[in-house]
């Protein structure tokens, strides 16, 4: 066996541009750029950076929200096209992998958005696209259901890479079906702010501890370098979902700020951390360290039970409707006068 890739990882710690798309993908260029520039091979950007996060969902009633939802909706992006595209030549002009989170919208609906992440390896070629799998909790009001066909770890000129979308960092069989795909480097993105109890609360969801725990426990469980690239909530995106509204401020400043970095291995942070303040953390990677620690926990060789346990996946992708004759097109076109018929 040869050695394993060794690389330099950068992961954003950044807020969008709320409803900004195209202001949105000229920072996120922009980033890409500086990663490359300081030797980064692979760069992870947050959830929903292109180009928001449904925060305030957590912060007023549903009906009170309805702009929001549209303002979203005209700012998602379609899997392919133009975004897709400008990302994957910038991918290929720097030669850097890229995992992005975005909003996706559906063809067969104008109101059906999916949140969803990308990889893109750096030769330009789009390698996967997994919608999150459930929504959690109030993000239920904006976002569809994903299924399976984007649980996938790739190859790429960095190694086996995988990826889930937030809280599906807290699915077991989820993570473990990466694990058994020999994923090596583990990508997890995080909202910037994620509310759940009034202000005055002492319940409330801490997203830093959370993150913390679920990231660790990934990449000791899987022997693999997890990459966590968590949202910011600039003050302009704070000021545009509070609306002036003091109680909106209070609880949307009572909730725990997220927390990027990067973990080896052994579940230890190897990076620096970002979280009160915008920023790119880096760390260096050689997945041959992850060749060691396979000798106490290897979950997806020598220390399971195959007989025992039998995960199944369904990865075929959902679609809305199927019609039993593929030859539709075929039979409208039959229809078309020929040019005898419009002669008679």
């Amino acid at each position: 066996m040869k050695d394993l890739k060794a690389f330099k990882a950068a992961v954003c710690h950044v807020s969008p541009i709320y409803f900004d798309l195209q202001a949105t993908m000229d920072k996120a260029c922009s980033l890409i750029a500086e990663a490359a520039r300081n030797g980064a091979s692979l760069v992870a950007f947050p959830e929903a950076f292109l180009c928001a996060f449904p925060v305030w969902s957590g912060l007023r009633s549903p009906v009170e929200n309805h702009d929001f939802f549209t303002s979203m909706v005209k700012s998602t992006v379609t899997v392919p096209g133009p975004e897709i595209a400008r990302l994957c030549a910038m991918a290929r002009d720097y030669s850097i992998v890229i995992s992005m989170g975005l909003n996706e919208s559906a063809i067969q609906s104008v109101g059906c958005i999916w949140d969803t992440n990308i990889i893109i390896d750096a030769n330009g070629r789009l390698l996967n696209r997994h919608r999150k799998l459930v929504p959690t909790y109030w993000e239920k009001l904006t976002w569809a259901n994903g299924d399976g066909s984007g649980l996938r770890v790739v190859d790429s000129e960095v190694g086996r890479i995988g990826a889930l979308v937030c809280g599906e960092n807290t699915n077991p069989l989820a993570r473990y079906s990466l694990i058994a795909q020999g994923e090596q480097v583990h990508i997890a993105s995080y909202s910037p702010r994620w509310p759940t109890h009034p202000a005055s609360s002492d319940g409330g969801y801490d997203l830093e501890a959370a993150i913390r725990i679920r990231s660790g426990a990934h990449a000791f469980e899987a022997k693999a370098f997890c990459l966590v690239a968590s949202g910011f909530l600039s003050d302009a995106a704070a000021d545009l979902i509070c609306r002036d509204e003091p109680a909106a401020r209070e609880l949307l400043e009572s909730t725990p700020r997220s927390v990027s970095m990067i973990i080896g291995p052994s579940g230890k942070v190897i990076s620096d951390t970002l979280q009160d303040e915008e920023g790119i953390i880096y760390a260096d990677i050689d997945l041959n360290d992850c060749i060691e620690p396979k000798q106490f926990h290897d979950v997806s060789g020598g220390y399971n039970r195959f007989d025992v346990f039998d995960l199944r996946v369904n990865n075929k992708p959902l679609n809305p409707v199927s019609f039993g004759d593929s030859s539709s097109q075929a039979w409208i076109e039959a229809l078309q006068p020929t040019e005898e018929t419009i002669n008679e």
